[in-house]
Formats: structure tokens, C-alpha cells, sequence
């Protein structure tokens, strides 16, 4: 005869193999197919320079993320950095360009500042073969997590003094055939400069054979200035060109 402990043992794996069976027989595979849209609410600048408009050819595209301090709804705080004050400066630039705005309290979003881009791509005469990604400190950061998301967009990029868009491997592999000049300053203590210098590495490891690296050996964090208002920049972006 069983004792009594050994007959509750023997009925408690009865019941929870019992229980474990009917849970087993009620596991149905689903699949959840939908598209879900997110809603996007960001203002914007549209440079068109005057040859634009009496001309009837598609046009490059140069798409300018700004930074932090830069963020919210003021439009006029989009021109404080970057290629508007060389455009200021009475300087022109032979392409039409789009300046985001980056809502108050957030960071660049890939999929937001691509659907922007594919946007202005549709309704304005541009060449989709020329259009180039550049942004600064925050920007920057946008830079590499937009072209890294979406480098069938882009002819180039240029991040200036911008942090590393994780997983930075994966992303270079994104980034192998892409023409990038990476701008950093070397006594950055902001956005320190090692951000560039892995991604530059990394981008070289992957294949790359197309990186240029400008450090600015006594720049800190402003290593911007110094880049937007070298029109060099600016040939050497018009230059790409991506294969159709």
C-alpha cells in the first residue's frame, strides 16, 4: 500500500499535468499585421535660392538638423547655427535646403525627418540622386541615426561634433558605401570627440573607403562655425552624387 504522502505527491502531478496539457492545447499562432501611423507635428525652413525658381531642373537637396538649444516652435532659432549664417553672411549655396524644426523636449526621430525629406523630395523639383544629410551636435546625432535608418536617401552626410547612433557596427555597415565628412573638435568636453573617432573606425572597418575626418585641435564644443562657413563643405557635398 502507498503511504498516504506518496498518493498526494503522485495526485498533485496528475493535476498540474492535466493543467499543463489544457494550457498547451489552448496556444493558437497569431499574427498582427497593421500599419500604424504616428503622428508628426514639425515646422520647417525651405531655402530655395533664386536660380530655383526660374529654372525648370531638378535641384540637389541639402537637409540641415540643428541642436538642442535650437529645439521648440520658434523658426527663427533654426537660423542661429549652421547654413543660414553663411547665407547671411551673403553667401549663396546652389542647392535648395530643408531645415526641420525638432519639437521642445525631444530628439531626432529617422523615421519623422525621412518621411520630411520623402515629402519635399515628391513636391518640390529635386533630384533624388542628390541629396545630402548634414547636423550639428544633437543634429549630428540625427545625422548618423537617420542616414544610418535610411542611407538609400542620401548621396552624403556630414555630422558635425554629433554622438555615435548605437549599435555603431551595425549602423557602419548601414553606412559602407556612403561618402561622410565627420567634423569634431578636439577639446569637445560636451560631445566628447571619441564619438566620432569610433564611428570613423568603425565606418573604415566596415569597408569604407570613402571618410574624411576633420578635427579641430582647439575647438571645444562650437566646432560648427568653422564648418558651415567654409563653402568647401558645401562643393564637396554638391559633388555626390548617388547611383540611381
Amino acid at each position: 500500500m502507498m503511504k498516504l504522502s506518496n498518493i498526494a505527491l503522485l495526485g498533485l502531478f496528475i493535476f498540474f499535468g492535466i493543467t499543463a496539457e489544457a494550457q498547451t492545447a489552448g496556444i493558437s499562432e497569431n499574427q498582427f499585421k497593421e500599419k500604424v501611423e504616428i503622428p508628426v507635428d514639425m515646422g520647417y525652413l525651405l531655402y530655395k535660392p533664386e536660380a530655383y525658381k526660374k529654372s525648370k531642373e531638378d535641384y540637389p537637396l541639402i537637409v540641415f538638423l540643428h541642436g538642442a538649444g535650437e529645439r521648440g516652435t520658434d523658426l527663427q532659432k533654426v537660423k542661429v547655427n549652421g547654413p543660414f549664417q553663411y547665407l547671411k553672411e551673403g553667401n549663396e549655396i546652389d542647392a535648395v535646403m530643408l531645415a526641420p524644426q525638432c519639437p521642445a523636449e525631444t530628439y531626432w526621430q529617422p523615421d519623422e525627418v525621412a518621411a520630411l525629406v520623402m515629402k519635399i523630395i515628391k513636391e518640390e523639383r529635386i533630384d533624388p540622386s542628390r541629396v545630402y544629410l548634414t547636423g550639428l551636435s544633437m543634429g549630428g546625432y540625427g545625422v548618423w541615426a537617420t542616414g544610418g535608418k535610411y542611407p538609400e536617401l542620401f548621396a552624403a552626410m556630414a555630422p558635425v561634433c554629433g554622438a555615435i547612433y548605437r549599435p555603431i557596427y551595425r549602423n557602419a555597415q548601414h553606412l559602407q558605401n556612403m561618402p561622410i565628412w565627420v567634423f569634431h573638435g578636439a577639446m569637445d568636453d560636451v560631445v566628447l570627440p571619441e564619438n566620432s573617432n569610433k564611428m570613423v573606425m568603425a565606418l573604415k572597418q566596415s569597408g569604407n573607403q570613402d571618410v574624411k575626418y576633420t578635427i579641430y585641435p582647439f575647438a571645444n564644443h562650437n566646432s560648427w562655425t568653422e564648418t558651415y562657413n567654409n563653402p568647401e563643405l558645401y562643393d564637396w557635398l554638391l559633388s555626390q552624387k548617388k547611383e540611381k
